[in-house]
């Protein structure tokens, strides 16, 4: 019997329909760091807001027609996550190689990731969504009325950090090209996951930085994620047009989902 390759094993458990359904959460996560983009930019301006994912869609749910979208969301960002399990154990259609346990262990990462954001958008697609920075807060207080607690949060800060310095070096070093087939692919491609990884990969890396500034601060309150990075980015000098750049920095990445979903290697 022919032994099966990682890529035979892979075009077995992913069906296209799937493919499509994932490719459309893809789109969704693109929607989802617009908003986030367009509410950087609004406290730039003095404007209310929370700038995470809880924030976008508590936006998206109070529009028209919010609920149906946020369910849609919900159902396709799982979708997207099953996927990637389903990559990190088969390999992509397309490998030639088997992946190594890095590549299999990063696939993993994101796959949390979006199952993460899946989660948060079936809850607000209920109505029972909550700040994700409230959440953040409460869970790092609890962990810091001890040392072990401590030890956690700065181990959890430092691997913040770590995933922050991954997107800008995937964005500087154009790695994400790695991740779309070349046939046909714009030209914007490249500016926009240049752009948009090293954007949202400082974001990233700023709030990993508070979780450990507030862990030996003994303040929780500066461990509220990307919304606390975000607003602590406006109170530093020129903080306003370091807000409208990040903004677009989170805009250019969400509209680099929009390219993913269509020439994604999947």
């Amino acid at each position: 019997m022919t032994p099966r390759t990682p890529a035979g094993t892979a075009n077995s458990a992913q069906h296209p329909a799937f493919e499509k359904i994932a490719r459309v959460g893809q789109a969704a996560s693109g929607v989802v760091h617009l908003l986030i983009g367009y509410i950087v930019i609004r406290l730039a301006f003095g404007n209310g807001g929370t700038a995470d994912q809880s924030g976008a869609l508590t936006t998206l749910a109070s529009q028209p027609g919010g609920r149906v979208a946020l369910w849609v969301a919900a159902v396709t960002l799982a979708a997207l996550a099953a996927w990637r399990v389903v990559e990190a154990v088969a390999g992509k259609r397309s490998d030639v190689e088997k992946p190594s346990a890095l590549d299999r262990a990063k696939t993993v990462g994101v796959a949390v990731a979006y199952l993460a954001l899946a989660f948060t958008a079936f809850q607000f697609a209920r109505g029972g969504g909550k700040s994700s920075s409230e959440q953040n807060v409460g869970l790092s207080a609890r962990l810091m009325q001890s040392g072990g607690g401590k030890a956690v949060l700065v181990a959890v800060g430092l691997v913040i950090i770590g995933i922050g310095g991954y997107h800008v070096y995937k964005g500087g070093k154009k790695k994400f090209l790695d991740d779309l087939h070349r046939t046909g692919l714009p030209r914007v491609a490249t500016p926009l996951g240049v752009v948009g990884y090293i954007a949202k990969g400082l974001a990233i890396g700023g709030a990993g930085v508070l979780v450990i500034v507030a862990t030996f601060t003994t303040d929780p309150a500066k461990a509220s994620g990307l919304d606390g990075a975000v607003k602590t980015l406006g109170t530093v000098p020129f903080g306003q047009v370091l807000l409208v750049a990040a903004g677009l920095g989170i805009i250019a990445y969400g509209a680099y989902c929009f390219v993913l979903a269509r020439y994604g290697r999947m």
